[in-house]
């Protein structure tokens, strides 16, 4: 049973229903979730370029797949802000001219498609550590951008004016704020600050209510009441509504399987799945943390990148794990997946029968629905925070939030560049590892950072210390300090002692530039001896490096050469000199 659990995970949970407390918790739990996702999805939908209904049709299946498929248990799926506005800016760029709406759904199933097939793999083939190279200091950078983007993309619907085209997303929102000092609409503008203060209102006054609802609810009650939406020239007040939704259930729809198009896909793919499965994992591990639960990354993978296939087939687009929406589920007392599964049978209900009490929705509402959403998700304090630990961080994600902010609505360009920053700094860190030279106190046996110590150092026998892989980065690094050590204790140096107890990994490369080392040192009177070698003993031992320079040259103490060193020099006045005196006693 354990065996096939592994490939349904919710066979592990279904038998629990048994239980008469956890279905009704699950259940009311997924109502909940429900009463959130719902105007939730149909923002995001909007916010992706798309119809409202594709929101919900991205909401009912895949949201059920992937609560029985991954290993989350209260994991909440469906659109999110970051990837469906990462779904907007690559679709455009890759449509042909003069591309109608059913062009662009086509395509947005088919980025759901590809994303899905990245996540699948990875999961299937166990690499979904390949996440960790988006560095926590590139995604704080680009979650902060995206945020400020999604935020003031909205600001067109709010203020109701039109929404200029610009070729970068900056020059686009101050052609908003100048038409907005022209222009606004009042009657969309109140309307949207009555959203912003029902749900600020019920976010503080009453936090278990669906504060999301509750604004779609009287908004539209308003909207309908006042005639919002119905032309001037027809005798209404103007402005957008949601207006009519088509009803019933999403119909099977194969992806568009151009190789042309899926190959334009593929970057942005690899970046709404990596972005994607980051939002999910990281909010799952918090919740598994908190209910004590097994969590695996790469089912979590497999489930993630199931619900975006499915999605693509009943015409969805990309979705992802939601911050929100899986706060709500867990706080509401959610035991199993199959809350979830009671979200997607809500949410296909109201595909069914609801949507006709949408007509009069305002799209100001729905626009307050998304900057509710997205200020949850802009936090300095991380990168402020980075700046104490490391500078380097701090600058790659600042860099990483600039570049985002000044490349969108290309974002993919920022986050791949703060991924190469990333990966350049970890060389750069890397390639100059801790080189130390070490020394005791007097009187003490203990060795420490001679320089830092200000301590004495022998002159005729050197101890050093490296920390870090020796690989083809930094090793003429490590052969560089060693042959400056030597030039700079002229003729008397005779001995090093290498602690490489700080070195677990060693390459060719690095094997390489001992064995140079050792022939040139020697060449110049001076022998190498290695101490603490455990890490790495294998793979000299593997490579003959160990029989080749024989064994006198390696010991499990420090203490150990030290002694053999001192033996062999015979010189034992220069031993009572020297600081490491004790050591040898």
């Amino acid at each position: 049973m354990d065996k096939i659990a592994k490939f349904l995970p919710f066979l592990a949970w279904i038998d629990e229903l048994k239980n008469p407390h956890t279905l009704k918790v699950d259940t009311i739990a997924g109502l909940t979730v429900a009463l959130v996702l719902v105007p939730q999805s149909m923002a995001y939908a909007q916010l992706a370029g798309l119809p409202p209904q594709y929101g919900l049709y991205a909401s009912f299946l895949p949201v059920m797949i992937a609560a029985l498929m991954g290993s989350s248990r209260q994991l909440g799926t469906g659109p999110v802000a970051v990837v469906s506005l990462l779904t907007a800016t690559a679709i455009p760029n890759i449509m042909p001219p003069g591309a109608d709406l059913s062009t662009y759904i086509a395509y947005a199933s088919s980025l759901a498609f590809l994303v899905g097939v990245f996540q699948f793999s990875l999961g299937v083939l166990k690499l979904g550590l390949v996440v960790n190279f988006l560095s926590h200091p590139v995604v704080v950078g680009f979650t902060n951008a995206a945020a400020i983007i999604i935020g003031s993309s909205q600001l067109s619907k709010i203020f109701g004016v039109v929404n200029p085209d610009a070729q970068h997303t900056y020059e686009q929102v101050w052609g908003v704020i100048v038409n907005a000092t022209q222009h606004t609409h009042t009657t969309t503008l109140f309307i949207a600050i009555l959203a912003f203060v029902i749900m600020i209102g019920v976010k503080k006054f009453a936090p278990k209510l669906p504060g999301v609802l509750l604004a779609v609810a009287s908004t539209t009650i308003v909207s309908w009441a006042i005639d919002f939406g119905i032309p001037v020239t027809n005798g209404g007040l103007g402005g957008d509504i949601v207006g009519t939704i088509p009803q019933g259930l999403p119909t099977i729809t194969v992806p568009n399987f151009d190789f042309s198009v899926l190959s334009q896909m593929v970057v942005v793919a690899i970046t709404i799945g990596l972005i994607g499965f980051m939002e999910a994992i990281s909010i799952a591990k918090a919740m598994a943390a908190q209910t004590k639960q097994r969590l695996s990354a790469d089912q979590e993978l497999i489930g993630q990148g199931l619900a975006n296939i499915v999605s693509s087939f009943f015409q969805g687009y990309a979705v992802s794990g939601s911050f929100s929406r899986s706060a709500v589920n867990i706080s509401a007392g959610a035991m199993t997946g199959f809350s979830s599964v009671v979200t997607a049978i809500i949410v296909g209900a109201s595909l069914l029968w609801l949507t006709p009490l949408l007509f009069h929705l305002p799209q100001a509402t729905l626009a307050a629905v998304i900057i509710m959403a997205v200020i949850n998700l802009i936090k300095f304090a991380p990168i402020k925070h980075a700046w104490k630990v490391e500078k380097h961080d701090a600058i790659v994600s600042v860099s990483a939030f600039v570049l985002t902010l000044l490349f969108a609505p290309h974002l993919e360009n920022g986050i791949t560049i703060g991924v190469i920053l990333s990966l350049a700094l970890f060389l750069y860190r890397t390639m100059k590892p801790r080189f130390t030279e070490l020394s005791a106190h007097d009187g003490s046996t203990m060795l420490v950072n001679a320089l830092d110590n200000e301590l004495d150092r022998c002159e005729v026998v050197s101890i050093v210390k490296y920390s870090g892989s020796l690989y083809f980065a930094n090793a003429g690094y490590f052969e560089d300090k060693i042959l400056n050590l030597i030039a700079e204790k002229h003729q008397c140096l005779k001995y090093i002692i290498v602690d490489m107890a700080g070195i677990n990994q060693i390459d060719a490369s690095g094997e390489e530039t001992l064995s140079s080392l050792l022939e040139r040192t020697s060449a110049v009177g001076v022998e190498i001896l290695f101490a603490r070698t455990e890490g790495i003993e294998k793979v000299l031992l593997r490579s003959g490096f160990m029989d080749k320079y024989g064994e006198n040259r390696f010991y499990e103490r420090r203490t150990d050469a030290l002694r053999y060193a001192w033996k062999e020099l015979g010189d034992y006045e220069a031993a009572a000199k020297s600081p490491l005196k004790h050591l040898i006693s």
